[in-house]
């Protein structure tokens, strides 16, 4: 297979290694932000990590996964891709392939810690030291509900359970127990997100985009805007209608061309946005972290309350680029959304550093 373009940028290490270190991802963020932790992260040698990709099912996941799994071979990483959710018995196949290598890990990584697949794995192993990694804005609520002794689940899920929820309670309690730190168990927390009153014993690093800064960029900057993509549509969060109102009401109010679409957002909305805005519709092969790293990138970048808004600002940092965020309207939510909704996406806008607020001008509602 040949490698994508760009240097690796993976720095010397004085300190041999001397552990085991598992890496659980699904998504191509997660693969990234693996990367940039094995970057910095003290006496590492990227040779001793092995990424255990659990594949997910979408297409345009699965292709970023692969473009990024070439970068963490580059880097001397050692890939193992699961097709984790390719059939009824994949499941089971792949607990029961992956056990021993569980077993021997010294170093544990996790890039989703809601996950039900990760909770499961973390009950079969014996590592003393665990690391979550940054999946997005999911990072915040993790550090909450960690502290408040809640149930991992999701925010936008609303508190909602059903019989495979109950089932799977006891699995998701022993994983919560093991990412608290205690009895010789080290678990660290390598974020960009703003994080208060973590919990006591948990060390936190963090996580500035060194890599993908040394190996991306810097980006041919434009006069324009771009405008990002969210898939809170998908998740039923927010209307549909409003959301392709909000979205042309922005691109025409701050000249936008180019829509870079998220990866979970479906072809018949993407569709109707081109129809409807003008925008011309971007389906990124890898991170937007590395998209825009790369440029060319339009002078302003519009997102709505999203991971962007706090990895943008730092993945370009020193570019020029202005990173703007335009907050949620209440009345753009669906009937059906979280109570939880706008509290949550209030508090990703409210806590972004190096952003602009712009207005919600002409937005349906």
């Amino acid at each position: 297979m040949t490698s994508p373009a760009g240097p690796p940028g993976t720095p010397p290490h004085a300190v041999p290694p001397d552990t085991s270190t598992l890496a659980f991802v699904e998504s191509p963020v997660q693969l990234l932000n693996v990367l940039e932790w094995a970057y910095v992260a003290p006496g590492l040698d990227a040779s001793s990590v092995t990424v255990v990709v659990l594949s997910p099912t979408d297409p345009m996941s699965r292709g970023q996964l692969r473009r990024m799994a070439e970068y963490a071979r580059q880097t001397g990483m050692a890939l193992r891709w699961e097709e984790a959710r390719g059939g009824s018995a994949a499941p089971l196949h792949t607990v029961r392939a992956l056990a021993p290598l569980l077993r021997a890990a010294r170093r544990v990584v996790i890039g989703d810690p809601f996950s039900r697949y990760v909770q499961l794995l973390l009950t079969l192993t014996r590592a003393r030291d665990l690391v979550v990694v940054d999946d997005g804005t999911a990072t915040m609520e993790f550090v909450d509900l960690l502290v408040r002794g809640q149930p991992l689940v999701r925010w936008h899920r609303g508190g909602r359970s059903g019989p495979r929820d109950l089932a799977f309670a006891p699995f998701s309690s022993s994983a919560r127990r093991r990412l608290t730190p205690g009895e010789g168990r080290r678990v660290e927390l390598f974020t960009c997100m703003p994080i208060e009153g973590a919990p006591a014993g948990i060390t936190v690093a963090t996580h500035s985009f060194a890599w993908t800064r040394t190996s991306f960029g810097p980006p041919a900057v434009g006069l324009g805007a771009d405008l990002v993509g969210t898939s809170l549509v998908e998740t039923g969060v927010v209307d549909e209608d409003k959301y392709v109102e909000a979205v042309r009401s922005l691109a025409t109010s701050h000249g936008a061309n180019r829509y870079f679409a998220h990866r979970r957002e479906n072809t018949t909305k993407l569709h109707r946005l081109a129809v409807e805005t003008g925008l011309q519709i971007v389906r990124p092969d890898l991170p937007l972290e590395l998209i825009a790293r790369r440029g060319p990138v339009g002078r302003t970048v519009l997102s709505f309350p999203s991971t962007v808004v706090h990895t943008l600002p730092l993945a370009l940092s020193g570019t020029g680029v202005r990173v703007a965020v335009c907050d949620i309207d209440p009345a753009w939510l669906t009937a059906t959304a979280s109570p939880r909704a706008q509290g949550f996406l209030t508090g990703v806008t409210s806590t972004a550093r190096d952003v602009q607020r712009v207005r919600r001008e002409g937005a349906a509602g």
